[in-house]
C-alpha cells in the first residue's frame, strides 16, 4: 500500500496522485508539485488515503511544500500575464494567416513554459509562428490542438437544461457516446435535439445508459406476442421503461382490448428483429448518418489526441532523465579523468622504477658476465699450467708404470714381438700428438700440412 494524496490543476480536471511525505494536507488548500511539464500549483481534492501500488503510476512525486501567499500572488500574476499572451498570439495567428481558433494559454507556475490551446479542421504548420513567439517570450513554446469537446470544456457555457454545462463541472473525462444510447432509452433521433453545444451528442446521454440497458432486458420489444397471468394472448403495443409497464392488444372474444401489465407478470419470448423504431424522413436520416461519422471521427481526433499527449509527456519525461543522466554521465566521466591521471601516474612511477631496476639488472649482469669471464679465465690458465709439457714422456712414463704392474706372462708375450710393441706405442704417440677438436696447427684451415683435414678424434 501507497499513501496518496489526489490533485487537480484545473476546474473539472483530471485528479493526479502525489506524495504527501510528511505535510499535513487537507482537501481544499493549495499545493506546489513537480509535474511533466514543470512546476506547478495544484488544489488537494482528497485527503491522504492509502491505495494499491498498482493503481499508482511509478515513479511517484511528492508534494514540494503548501503554497504560501507569495505562491498566490505569482498565480496571480500569472493570470493576467496569461490575458496578454492570449492577445500576442492572436495578432501573430491573423500575421502569418493560419486557420485555426485560439482557445486559452497557459503558464507555468515557475513561468518554464508557455502553452497555447487551439483548434482547427486538419492539421496547420505552426513552425514560424513558434518561433515568432518564442522571439517575443523568450521561453519555452508549445502549441496544442484539441477538439472541440474540450474548447467546450475549456469556454464553459449553459446547456438545453439550462443548467451548467456537465464537462465544465464535474466531468474529468470524457466517455464515448453513440446514437445506440439514443435509441436504447427512446429519445428523439432528431440530431438537433440530442447534440450538446460543441455540435456533438450530449454527454448526459451516457448517464443513465447502464440503467436503460439492465431495464430493458426485463421487457418484451414492442411487437412481440405476450401472454399475461390471467391466460389471454396479445400483442406489446407500447413499454414504459421506468415503471416497467406494458400495453398488451389482447383479444377478449370477438374483441380486442388494450390493457396494461406489470413486466413480471407477463410470459414473452422476444422475436429477433421486431423491436419497433422510429420512422424518419429522408433529411432526418442523412443528418442522423452525417452526426454518427462525425461522432467517429471525434472518437478518433480524441484517440489521437490522447496518444499525442501521453508521447508528449513521456518525452518531457525521458528529457528530464535524460538531463540527469547528462549530469550523473558527468560527474563520472569527471571522475573517470580523475582515475586515468591517477592510473597513468602510477603507471609512469612504476616505469621510472622500473628503469632503474633494469639498469641495476644491466650492471649486475655486466658484472656478472665479467665475472664468469675471470672465472674461465682463471680456470683455462689453471688446465694449462697442470697440462704436461712433454706429453710423448708422460705416455711413456705411464706405459712403464704400467708395465710394472702387469703380469709376467704379459710382459714376456709382449717382449717377444718387440718391433710390434714399439710400433704400437709410436702409433699410440703420433695419435695423442694430433691436435684436439680438428684445431690448426699450421695456419691452413686445419691442414696437417700435406693438404689433408685431420681425422675427428675424441680425447678420452
Amino acid at each position: 500500500m501507497v499513501k496518496v494524496v489526489g490533485i487537480r490543476f484545473r476546474n473539472a480536471g483530471k485528479i493526479y496522485y502525489f506524495g504527501p511525505g510528511k505535510l499535513q494536507l487537507k482537501a481544499g488548500m493549495h499545493v506546489i508539485v513537480e509535474t511533466a511539464r514543470g512546476v506547478e500549483m495544484g488544489t488537494v481534492m482528497t485527503d491522504p488515503r492509502e491505495v494499491s501500488e498498482e493503481s499508482v503510476v511509478q515513479p511517484l512525486k511528492p508534494v514540494i511544500r503548501i503554497a504560501t501567499e507569495q505562491d498566490e500572488k505569482q498565480a496571480e500574476k500569472n493570470r493576467q500575464k496569461e490575458k496578454e499572451a492570449f492577445k500576442i498570439c492572436l495578432e501573430k495567428i491573423a500575421k502569418h494567416k493560419l486557420d485555426m481558433k485560439l482557445v486559452e494559454a497557459e503558464y507555468t507556475f515557475d513561468n518554464n513554459k508557455l502553452l497555447f490551446y487551439f483548434t482547427a479542421d486538419g492539421r496547420i504548420d505552426f513552425r514560424e509562428l513558434v518561433k515568432d513567439l518564442a522571439a517575443v517570450f523568450r521561453t519555452r513554446i508549445e502549441l496544442r490542438q484539441i477538439g472541440v469537446r474540450d474548447e467546450t470544456k475549456i469556454m464553459g457555457g449553459y446547456g438545453i437544461c439550462g443548467r451548467e454545462l456537465c464537462c465544465h463541472t464535474f466531468l474529468s473525462e470524457f466517455a464515448p457516446v453513440s446514437i445506440k444510447m439514443a435509441k436504447e432509452q427512446n429519445l428523439s433521433l432528431n440530431p438537433t435535439k440530442i447534440s450538446g453545444v460543441c455540435g456533438r451528442l450530449m454527454c448526459c446521454l451516457k448517464n443513465e445508459e447502464d440503467t436503460y440497458e439492465e431495464l430493458n432486458r426485463k421487457l418484451p420489444g414492442v411487437g412481440d406476442y405476450v401472454q399475461t397471468a390471467d391466460g389471454l394472448h396479445g400483442e406489446v403495443q407500447s413499454v414504459n421503461v421506468l415503471r416497467q409497464l406494458v400495453k398488451v392488444l389482447v383479444e377478449a372474444g370477438d374483441e380486442k382490448e388494450l390493457k396494461e401489465y406489470e413486466a413480471d407478470t407477463l410470459q414473452f419470448k422476444r422475436r429477433r428483429g421486431k423491436k419497433g423504431g422510429q420512422e424518419l424522413s429522408k433529411e432526418e436520416q442523412k443528418e442522423l448518418e452525417k452526426l454518427e461519422e462525425i461522432e467517429e471521427k471525434e472518437e478518433a481526433e480524441e484517440r489521437a489526441e490522447k496518444r499525442a499527449e501521453q508521447r508528449q509527456d513521456r518525452r518531457e519525461q525521458r528529457t528530464d532523465g535524460e538531463n540527469r543522466g547528462d549530469n550523473r554521465g558527468e560527474n563520472r566521466r569527471r571522475d573517470g579523468r580523475r582515475d586515468d591521471n591517477r592510473r597513468n601516474n602510477n603507471r609512469g612511477e612504476n616505469n621510472r622504477n622500473g628503469e632503474n631496476q633494469n639498469r641495476n639488472d644491466n650492471r649486475g649482469g655486466d658484472n656478472g658476465n665479467k665475472s664468469e669471464n675471470r672465472r674461465d679465465n682463471n680456470r683455462g690458465d689453471r688446465r694449462r699450467e697442470n697440462r704436461p709439457q712433454n706429453r710423448p714422456d708422460q705416455v711413456r712414463d705411464n706405459a712403464q708404470r704400467a708395465d710394472q704392474f702387469r703380469p709376467a706372462s704379459q710382459t714376456q708375450q709382449e717382449g717377444g714381438n718387440g718391433q710390434e710393441g714399439e710400433r704400437r706405442t709410436q702409433r699410440d704417440n703420433s695419435f695423442r700428438r694430433r691436435p684436439r677438436h680438428g684445431g690448426r696447427r699450421d695456419g691452413n684451415n686445419g691442414n696437417n700440412g700435406n693438404g689433408r683435414k685431420p681425422e675427428n678424434t675424441n680425447e678420452g
